[in-house]
């Protein structure tokens, strides 16, 4: 069985990672050489959390990633992780007790599989709101319900960071992780970028549905609130996408997409009201979509204004920026 290492960057969750590292250390999987904790500057309690249960568990490693940005702190991980396969999750999941054995086997099934996702279930703080358990059972929270036991796929399917095992000569090849959330701005897309540039190298994605995470889901993101910013993180991701698949796109390309989305923005804003007036409670997801087309506005925007902007689009090795 390949060796793992599972890498888990933090900011500012004393608590949940806590959490998150007592289900780890229970994992029935026996080839699990190490727990690598990435401290992304947090101001909190985590160095104290972290040095008490490394104390306890040797296993537990601590490290520092001072460049603010989760990709900083996935992609410095791999200069230290020793495992044939890295297992990325977040600061605020807990973990099944075989979520490894059942992950981890995937990857003998077919020798081009880089990387394998499986079901991450929410674990609320507080029971959920009626149009919660409606509309965000799903990527907006960063949920995936789907029981399949197997899919193997040379096609992109859905994988989140919270949930994520890679080969490591596999991540290494495609350039880590694209930059996303950086010091509180959404520049990326993340763990979707990986999952293209690992597929454009030919390998395989797979998805396992016996492996199982549990996703700590607060109050405070059960709210308009977050859904907007949810939905405007998701417009950067996209607009990333979109051009770094047309290897940059011409500026008449991107001003007819800036005219797109502010029709989108203008009939968005409008329906909003009317479906509230309606009490239809789609006004909820009506809105958020207006700020994932505002977004695409701003971030297609910088792309004609800024050539820094766009070179950083384009880059496809962020493991030499670590």
């Amino acid at each position: 069985m390949k060796t793992v290492s599972v890498i888990i960057p933090t900011y500012n969750r004393d608590f949940f990672i806590k959490l998150t590292l007592e289900s780890f250390v229970i994992q029935n999987y026996p080839n699990m050489l190490e727990i690598i904790v990435i401290d992304n500057n947090s101001t909190d309690n985590t160095l104290a959390v972290v040095k008490e249960l490394s104390e306890k568990y040797p296993i537990i490693k601590y490290f520092e990633e001072p460049r603010q940005g989760v990709h900083y702190a996935r992609n410095s991980a791999i200069k230290y992780a020793k495992g044939e396969v890295l297992y990325y999750t977040d600061d605020d999941m807990i973990a099944e007790p075989d979520l490894l054995t059942n992950l981890v086997q995937t990857f003998e099934l077919n020798d081009k599989i880089a990387v394998v996702s499986g079901r991450v279930l929410p674990k609320w703080d507080i029971h959920p709101p009626d149009w919660v358990l409606k509309y965000c059972l799903n990527s907006y929270l960063s949920l995936n319900l789907d029981e399949t036991p197997l899919i193997i796929s040379d096609q992109m399917i859905n994988i989140f960071s919270c949930h994520e095992a890679i080969l490591k000569e596999a991540i290494i090849k495609a350039g880590g992780f694209n930059p996303e959330n950086t010091k509180g701005e959404w520049i990326g897309d993340g763990e979707t970028g990986l999952s293209i540039k690992l597929l454009d190298l030919g390998y395989l994605q797979a998805y396992n549905g016996l492996s199982v995470i549990n996703h700590i889901i607060p109050k405070s993101r059960m709210t308009q609130s977050y859904i907007n910013k949810r939905f405007a993180n998701q417009a950067n991701c996209d607009s990333f996408t979109i051009y770094r698949a047309a290897n940059g796109l011409s500026n008449s390309k991107l001003f007819n997409n800036i005219l797109n989305n502010f029709i989108a923005v203008l009939y968005k804003s409008l329906a909003t009201p009317w479906h509230f007036i309606r009490a239809k409670d789609n006004w909820r997801i009506t809105m958020a979509q207006a700020f994932y087309h505002k977004n695409r506005i701003a971030y297609d925007i910088k792309l004609i204004t800024r050539h820094q902007m766009r070179n950083l689009v384009l880059r496809d090795n962020w493991i030499d920026q670590t």
